[in-house]
């Protein structure tokens, strides 16, 4: 059994970690990661590259030194101001290389984001209400966008090819509009999956949507910067009403968003209507248990946490019809397709250390 004193030694580790990842957000946002990839630099040389204060610079420094986040290049002879510090490749890989697939460095800014609207939660605890996606900010629009560009990009074309017959249709499709395979990418924030499978399947025509009008703005600028704008179409809308004025999808996918809909049967079902012909729904979500049970491991924990802060409150800010949460278990997956009307539904032989893929037909 768990003693008092484990349990504050545990309280007291975890502070550390969060205001750890607080201090590692605070560099992110200055810039003062990048200040430092140019090569070591003291209190005063890392305040005038980033513009910050040097007695602010000076401790930061040290608190990154302290954390392991940061090399001491240059003990400086005792003069705490006179102290280099380096950017370990590592970190340069994790906090700054957004094509790194190890690239992290917007989740502590998504995580403070989360912290940032702690009193509407504690709110919407007391009334039953919610707190709106919006409420978060860029913290969490970019926190989730950004940590999975470099997957998508690299994989997506990958997962689609685990559906031969899927794959097959979008690489073979004329280039002409009319004879083009069509994507439909349901809850696709600032656009990176949607982007993704226009590049993998030039041939393609792919239209993303979703609920967020800040993440459609973000998400048609990133087009024009990866030069897919030509073949690449978002719309700010309800996936559950969503009406694509005649154009019928061979492929949907729905990445790491079905969680977060305020009515995912009336999503699916939806979708049902717009595929072509034996189309086909693509699921990527959260990998976690396929059953409740304590204590739980790191991942579980993970989407517990995002869930009770984020993800319900704000679904239930929309009017949710069903309120999955982020811990959305495969047996609810399963559920959803039925309910929805759909006559296969299996999990897709597609390997991830995070998600589960499943894989609909009508």
């Amino acid at each position: 059994m768990t003693t008092a004193e484990e349990l504050v030694e545990r309280m007291l580790t975890e502070a550390v970690a969060a205001l750890e990842t607080l201090g590692v957000c605070l560099g992110v946002r200055l810039g003062l990661y990048e200040a430092l990839a140019g090569g070591p630099l003291d209190a005063h040389g890392l305040a005038e590259k980033a513009g910050v204060h040097p007695r602010y610079a000076r401790e930061w420094l040290e608190q990154q030194g302290s954390a392991g986040w940061l090399a001491v290049a240059d003990e400086g002879a005792g003069d705490p101001y006179a102290r280099t510090f380096r950017l370990p490749d590592e970190v340069h890989e994790v906090l700054i290389d957004q094509d790194s697939a190890f690239y992290a460095g917007t989740l502590p800014g998504f995580v403070a984001s989360v912290a940032g609207v702690v009193d509407q939660v504690a709110d919407a605890f007391r009334t039953g209400g919610g707190v709106p996606f919006s409420a978060y900010g860029a913290g969490t629009r970019h926190g989730i966008g950004r940590l999975n560009r470099p997957m998508f990009l690299r994989s997506i074309a990958g997962w689609i090819d685990a559906l031969p017959d899927v794959s097959a249709r979008l690489a073979e499709s004329a280039r002409l509009v009319e004879d083009a395979a069509h994507v439909l990418d349901l809850g696709c924030g600032t656009g990176w999956s949607t982007i993704a499978i226009a590049e993998a399947f030039p041939a393609a025509r792919v239209h993303g949507v979703d609920l967020d009008e800040a993440s459609v703005i973000e998400a048609r600028e990133n087009a024009v910067s990866r030069g897919v704008a030509d073949r690449v179409a978002f719309f700010h809308a309800d996936a559950a009403a969503f009406d694509p004025g005649g154009a019928r999808y061979d492929l949907a996918c729905v990445f790491e968003s079905l969680h977060d809909m305020a009515d995912p049967i009336g999503v699916l079902r939806n979708v049902r209507h717009v595929l072509v012909p034996g189309g086909s729904v693509l699921i990527g979500d959260e990998r976690v248990a396929d059953a409740y049970a304590t204590p739980g491991g790191l991942l579980e924990r993970l989407n517990y946490g995002f869930s009770t802060l984020h993800c319900l409150p704000a679904t239930r800010a929309e009017g949710a019809k069903v309120e999955a949460g982020t811990v959305l278990r495969s047996p609810t997956v399963g559920e959803y397709a039925v309910a929805a009307g759909y006559a296969s539904f299996k999990e897709a032989p597609i390997d991830h250390d995070l998600w589960r893929f499943y894989h609909l037909t009508a």
